[in-house]
């Protein structure tokens, strides 16, 4: 039996294109032999659909597609994810589900019975949960087939369970030998190893092999790495797709005296600082595009931020399509405008220089008198990162061009950013970055080919709003602040735990988080970012913004 996985990148609510991608894998695999081919969870309409499942003519253009795509794909089985209508009269109205379709038709439909509430995941908002799972019989295999979480609860794996019941464990138990799941499972570092972990103990477990096809893509702030595999009872990968990359890919089961599986296994993007540097690029490529543009803006202020920001633009949509501002104002350095533009050079990218001093200057002019006699602040600065703000999305405007945003994760976390200056933009792409992985992540551009100047990785951080300014005047060092956002933010962990933890000065640590905590209401406003951590900010992460911290 040869069977193929079929890794694709769809779009939510692009039926046309997603079945065109559907039918033309299907057709590839059967000219290669296969019998079977496997598309992801909701592979019909694209994951995460949210809060179009409660259109009525979107759950009924997904049974519409399957019926087409069955009809085109005759000669080869088909499993595919959609959305079907619940039978029950209570409860949710839709349900997530597989259709196998087989001689032209929908020949057995399950429904997914564990729908995660957790981090970025809300399907309990949308879906109605299977009550029940069955079997189905291909080519003398009993089929366990599941969806995504379904293979998320196995008890001999997690240490606390989230679910009372295993849908893997009952299936196997009512005669299945084979298990099948088809996946939306997004990427975050480390992710990658531990589903592989996960379902290589539910091989050894349950006595049979596993395959799982997992989404590929960006959708909105998730980047799915594919990375779909086929493991065999004894835990061993015998067959992987490709990373960050569409892939169709095939395994056969060979029956002799002793059963075994062969499969392709195409190479993986290894290490961590290039797996985060794939899901950026991929995560800004598909972002920018599926939301109908072609093309970005970013502000370079010669700052290592907006290096690797430009950098992961230039690899996503092609140095002709990014435009880099440099903006400098009364106290830009000349080096950092230097800098600016030998990265755009280096990157063969179009640079502009606008001055927003006559900006910053009549803003001033205009505040002057309700100012009068009050000292410069951190208004005034602001003023400047407003400024640029302004130039930018008019050149948004003019050009139709996409703002990116620069900010990374250390700098949104404790607010160190302007609401409507530096915060402008359509997307986020290093939100989810902390400072320090900024550095690694240059320092593996610059592996690859020098284009981020050394000036700019070695210069101290600074916003260059006030004269001689540093970050260092307002934020603890970087490497301390990270460890700090990551214990508190990722981990939970008390001002207690982390200053216990890394003997940090516990006041030090207290006034980070309470930073983090006065900054909600930044983040609220800010672009979606792409997610590439456990916790990322945004929708993963939902804190009441009007509320009283006593921590």
């Amino acid at each position: 039996m040869k069977i193929a996985l079929g890794q694709i990148n769809p779009t939510v609510g692009d039926f046309s294109g997603n079945a065109a991608k559907i039918i033309q894998f299907a057709l590839k695999a059967r000219s290669a032999g296969a019998g079977l081919i496997l598309f992801p969870e909701l592979s019909v309409c694209g994951y995460p659909p949210r809060d179009l499942v409660e259109r009525p003519p979107f759950v009924e253009r997904n049974h519409s597609t399957v019926e087409r795509i069955a009809a085109e794909t005759q000669g080869i089985a088909v499993i595919c994810g959609l959305v079907t209508a619940a039978e029950a009269a209570t409860g949710k109205k839709v349900m997530n589900s597989a259709a196998l379709l087989r001689e032209g038709r929908i020949d057995f439909i399950q429904s997914k019975m564990l729908l995660p509430t957790y981090d970025v995941f809300d399907e309990m908002r949308n879906f109605a949960p299977a009550k029940s799972q069955q079997l189905f019989d291909f080519c003398g295999k009993q089929m366990a087939l599941t969806i995504c979480e379904d293979a998320w609860n196995d008890k001999r794996f997690w240490n606390r369970r989230l679910y009372g019941v295993d849908p893997v464990e009952e299936l196997v138990r009512a005669g299945g030998n084979f298990v099948l799941n088809i996946s939306a499972s997004p990427f975050w570092m480390g992710k990658r190893e531990l589903r592989r972990d996960m379902l290589a103990a539910i091989a050894r477990n349950q006595k049979v092999p596993v395959a799982m096809v997992n989404q590929v893509g960006g959708n909105d702030s998730l980047v799915f790495d594919g990375s779909s595999l086929v493991i065999a009872p004894d835990g061993e990968v015998i067959a992987q797709a490709k990373s960050f990359a569409e892939d169709l890919i095939f395994f056969d089961s060979q029956h002799s005296d002793s059963q075994t599986l062969t499969g392709d296994l195409h190479q993986q993007i290894a290490g961590e600082e290039a797996s985060v540097y794939e899901a950026l690029v991929l995560g800004t490529r598909d972002y920018v595009q599926k939301c109908g543009f072609q093309r970005a803006i970013i502000g370079l202020s010669g700052g290592i931020d907006s290096a690797l920001t430009a950098s992961i633009a230039v690899d996503a949509l092609g140095p002709e399509n990014v435009i880099g501002v440099g903006m400098p104002g009364p106290y830009s350095s000349k080096g950092s405008i230097d800098d600016a533009r030998e990265l755009a050079a280096s990157l063969k990218i179009r640079f502009e220089l606008l001055s927003i001093d006559p900006i910053d200057e009549a803003a001033r002019q205009t505040l002057a008198p309700v100012f009068a006699g009050m000292a410069p602040d951190v208004t005034e600065e602001n003023i400047q990162s407003r400024a640029r703000g302004l130039l930018l999305m008019s050149m948004s405007n003019k050009f139709g061009a996409l703002v990116l945003s620069t900010g990374n994760k250390s700098e949104l976390a404790v607010g160190y950013c302007t609401l409507y200056g530096d915060m402008v933009g359509g997307l986020a792409v290093i939100s989810d970055v902390p400072k320090t992985l900024v550095y690694r992540l240059s320092a593996y551009v610059n592996s690859r080919r020098k284009v981020i100047p050394e000036a700019t990785i070695e210069k101290p951080p600074s916003a260059e709003l006030r004269p001689d300014q540093k970050d260092s005047d307002s934020l603890p060092p970087y490497d301390v602040l990270d460890a700090i956002l990551e214990d508190y933010v990722e981990e939970s962990q008390s001002a207690e735990e982390i200053s216990r933890r890394h003997n940090f000065n516990f006041d030090l640590v207290r006034r980070v988080i309470r930073m983090v905590e006065r900054s909600e209401y930044k983040r609220q406003q800010a672009a979606p970012g792409i997610k590439i951590s456990a916790k990322a900010f945004g929708y993963g992460r939902r804190f009441p913004i009007a509320a009283k911290s006593e921590l």
